[in-house]
Formats: C-alpha cells, sequence, structure tokens
C-alpha cells in the first residue's frame, strides 16, 4: 500500500511539473515575464508557420488572463514576445511581414503612423538568426518598447501605432489565425 502511495505521488508531482512547464517547438514559454516592473501571465502561445514550416512561436502576457480582444486592446500593458525557430527568417523577409501586418492591421491606412512604423523597422535591420528573441512591451501610458535578445530599443509612442502593432497577431486579419487563437488560449 505504501508503494501505491509513493507511485501516485510521484506522478501527481510529475503532472503538476508538466503543467506548469511549457514547450512549444523547442521554446521554453515562461508562464509569467516581468517586464517594466510588472508582472505578467501567460495569456497563451502558438506557432506561426509557412508552407509548412515553423518559423517563430508567437507568446501574449498579459496582467490577467482574458480572450477578449477589446479587454487586451485596452490593457494598460499587453507583452507580445515572438521566438525564432527558423533560419529560414531573413531581415527582408521579417520586415516584408511587418508591413504587411500593419497594412492588414489598419485597412491599409498607414500614413497616420508611417513615421513609428518607419522607427520600429529599425529593428529587423540586422540578420535574424534562429533563437533570436523579439519582445514588444504596448502600454498604454508609454507606447511600444522593443527589445531584441533582451537588448531595449527605443520607445515608440502614440496609440494609434500601439494598437496597430497589437492587432498584427490579434487583430480582424491577424498574422495567422491559428496563432491568433493559441495566443488567446483557445487552442
Amino acid at each position: 500500500m505504501k508503494s501505491l502511495t509513493k507511485i501516485a505521488f510521484v506522478i501527481l508531482f510529475l503532472m503538476s511539473a508538466q503543467a506548469q512547464a511549457r514547450v512549444i517547438s523547442d521554446v521554453d514559454i515562461a508562464e509569467s515575464i516581468s517586464v517594466s516592473e510588472h508582472t505578467l501571465n501567460l495569456n497563451g502561445a502558438g506557432v506561426r508557420s509557412k508552407f509548412f514550416m515553423d518559423l517563430y512561436v508567437g507568446s501574449l502576457y498579459l496582467p490577467q488572463r482574458t480572450t477578449n480582444i477589446d479587454n487586451i486592446l485596452n490593457a494598460p500593458i499587453v507583452v507580445i514576445r515572438l521566438n525564432m525557430t527558423s533560419g529560414m527568417i531573413t531581415s527582408d523577409k521579417m520586415s516584408d511581414a511587418i508591413n504587411d501586418g500593419f497594412d492588414d492591421a489598419t485597412d491599409g491606412n498607414v500614413a497616420d503612423i508611417q513615421a513609428q512604423i518607419d522607427t520600429f523597422m529599425a529593428l529587423f535591420s540586422d540578420e535574424i538568426a534562429e533563437g533570436d528573441q523579439f519582445t514588444f512591451a504596448a502600454t498604454k501610458a508609454f507606447g511600444v518598447t522593443a527589445y531584441k535578445n533582451g537588448q531595449q530599443q527605443p520607445t515608440i509612442e502614440g496609440e494609434l501605432f500601439r494598437q496597430a502593432l497589437l492587432k498584427i497577431w490579434l487583430g480582424d486579419k491577424p498574422a495567422q489565425k491559428s496563432l491568433k487563437k493559441a495566443m488567446l488560449g483557445q487552442s
């Protein structure tokens, strides 16, 4: 009887450890992160793929889990993290994809935020390698601060820009519908 109790305890321990650890496409996904003195919880994460190839893992972090897009867009801080899983992503390809994302997120009306987009695109000017990590901390108070591999980039102000950036992955025309669903924790 003691052996069964020990085995049951070990199984429960292993199951709880698995529930807390999350690996997607060989990327360890943190259950929570700290950004700008805020602790944010993982809302969801998934893979961006194209032509059956995994390109990156996208993760969404929020103060409180939700599937409501309006609540996310109006949250005081939202973090989107991209972990590159493919060496096939070049700086040019990523720049093109992000520019297309802004175009889709704004229904083609990028004129009001073009200056911010141009500044933001400098983040992708250096070559991108498998294993690179991009983190976008979008706060209502300050704008968007991007990090590449933990290196902080200049903060880009403007609520229209902040909303458009988030809509690249969470809007009506997201980068990939299945990734949006996964980031919302619905997969």
